[in-house]
């Protein structure tokens, strides 16, 4: 009894010492192997073989960090806080955006040839055991759709002083090459407008220089097609059409009306008409003859260039893609877009795909089914504390979601279609925690966003490659401590420039080849492809 009760406490004590150098140990190995994925991640350009291999063993690293992190949470709480954000990888700072030339990480990943896989990663299987984890090629070509719709916002006269104002700033042939997109192998083949027979706001109608380029028509983005290298790697020839969310107080007003209007009238079966919210038809579908740029309704403009773009390839034996994309009002149109290539156009038969990126409901559940049995494939991608997505009827939806089977067959209430991809925008360590919602909805941040997701239960992806300060382009969500403007994108001294012969700051006169032309909407011939 003696020995036992003397033994006793020195065992205690050498548990205790043992399990506190165990965790000793585990925090330095943790923190030595986060170190060294740090550094390598920034190595410069020269050791491009090393880094894509760092790249490869970081990504492998990551669920050890993390398994480690949890092991030790286990037993000392109090180790929460810094292993938390030794896993928050990598961590810039201000220091990071600083301009050093070629030894800057590249803000891209370099992309493969997906020739034999692009049906998975276009829909045909709905992304099945793509999108957990999400796979870094299906990672890439969502980012390239969404910045093809960003490109439009970039482009887009906003401006009320200017007489060009809801017009896009360059011609179709040059808008690629201005903005920095001529690596992704497309190439504009036509402009969008749309017009809506809502009234319009007076600062709209004109400005205080004179007459506006159109009192009533908006530019809502292109269609394109991919090039023949482009082609080649992604084992299609490729047509894109993007279409960009509400900037306009128009737009915004129609995007509160909640009723709804038939939208298929060939596919009207007794009661499960097909109907869409009216605001979104009234813009897809609203033309006059009075008006220089909608004398054909957005949807006609769209669908004659695809049908051209379409015909034009399938006669050389191409095989040919349909790739509809859009942010907010433009996910809306997306949709209606992708449905009407789907109805009419029946060489794209199982090769329409839509891309969209916080994109409200759109129709009843006749459209959802419609979309469904013409096989249209659509990928939501959603921030989770975006409200956008929730509407229209956000409460009323959710009320009768809740009630569910019993709500599930009625025709009159809005409905998403296809597949979700959900994002928090708060699992990025480069955003503050108490930013304004609002900015949940903006694309930047939904970029950001995707380029860190990995899986649901992971944190922000260590190698992941987008540049952390295209997210204050047009919000303040970055943490102050990076030293990134707020809303920094715009025009150099908001449109004017010096005149070096009089040393007067004057409006710029706009190209001609650059002033919007109703002639621009016209079918176009394909070169240089």
């Amino acid at each position: 009894m003696e020995k036992s009760t003397i033994k006793t406490p020195l065992r205690k004590l050498r548990r205790r010492t043992t399990k506190r150098s165990w965790k000793l140990k585990q925090k330095l190995k943790l923190a030595w192997k986060s170190f060294k994925i740090r550094v390598k991640s920034h190595l410069p350009g020269f050791l491009l073989i090393k880094k894509r291999l760092t790249h490869m063993t970081s990504r492998n690293q990551e669920p050890e960090l993390a398994q480690t992190a949890r092991r030790i949470c286990k037993i000392s709480n109090d180790a929460t806080n810094s292993l938390a954000y030794l896993l928050q990888l990598p961590k810039y700072s201000a220091s990071d955006f600083l301009d050093r030339g070629d030894m800057m990480t590249p803000a891209a990943s370099p992309r493969e040839n997906i020739s034999k896989a692009w049906r998975e990663l276009h829909g045909s299987k709905n992304w099945e055991n793509l999108l957990d984890p999400l796979h870094p090629w299906l990672r890439r070509e969502i980012t390239k759709y969404g910045e093809f719709v960003e490109s439009v916002y970039d482009s887009l006269d906003f401006d009320p002083l200017s007489e060009f104002c809801g017009s896009c700033r360059y011609n179709r042939n040059k808008l690629f090459e201005e903005l920095g997109l001529t690596r992704h192998g497309y190439k504009v083949t036509k402009y969008i407008y749309a017009m809506s027979h809502v009234d319009v706001p007076q600062w709209f109608l004109s400005s205080s220089l004179g007459e506006t380029w159109s009192k009533d028509s908006n530019w809502m983005g292109f269609v394109a097609v991919s090039g023949d290298r482009e082609s080649l790697r992604i084992g299609r020839r490729d047509i894109v059409v993007a279409w960009r969310g509400t900037v306009t107080p128009t737009e915004w007003f129609m995007d509160l009306r909640t009723s709804k209007e038939p939208f298929d009238c060939k596919s009207e079966h007794g009661k499960n008409v097909v109907k869409v919210q009216s605001g979104f038809f009234s813009i897809y579908n609203s033309k006059s003859e009075q008006t220089r740029y909608n004398k054909e309704s957005a949807s006609e403009q769209t669908m004659d260039e695809v049908k051209r773009l379409v015909k034009f390839f399938t006669d050389r034996g191409e095989e040919v893609s349909l790739t509809v994309t859009g942010h907010s009002l433009g996910g809306a149109l997306a949709l209606m877009n992708a449905y009407e290539a789907a109805r009419d156009v029946p060489e794209l038969s199982g090769n329409v795909s839509v891309i969209s990126f916080g994109a409200p409901r759109v129709g009843n559940l006749a459209f959802k089914e419609r979309m469904n049995s013409m096989g249209v494939k659509v990928l939501r991608v959603v921030n989770k504390q975006d409200i956008v997505p929730k509407l229209p009827g956000i409460v009323f939806n959710k009320v009768l979601n809740k009630l569910n089977p019993i709500t599930s067959r009625l025709s009159w209430v809005y409905r998403h279609v296809g597949t979700q991809l959900k994002l928090d925008v708060f699992s990025s360590p480069y955003i503050k925690q108490d930013s304004d919602l609002a900015g949940c909805h903006n694309l930047e941040v939904y970029l950001h966003v995707l380029d860190g997701f990995h899986r649901k239960k992971s944190g922000f992806r260590v190698n992941a490659r987008r540049d952390v300060a295209s997210v204050n382009k047009n919000t303040d969500m970055l943490l102050d401590h990076l030293r990134i403007p707020e809303c920094w994108y715009q025009v150099a001294h908001k449109g004017l420039i010096l005149n070096k012969q009089t040393g007067r700051w004057v409006k710029p006169v706009r190209a001609p080849e650059d002033i919007p032309s109703p002639l621009s909407t016209g079918p176009r011939p394909i070169y240089n492809l």
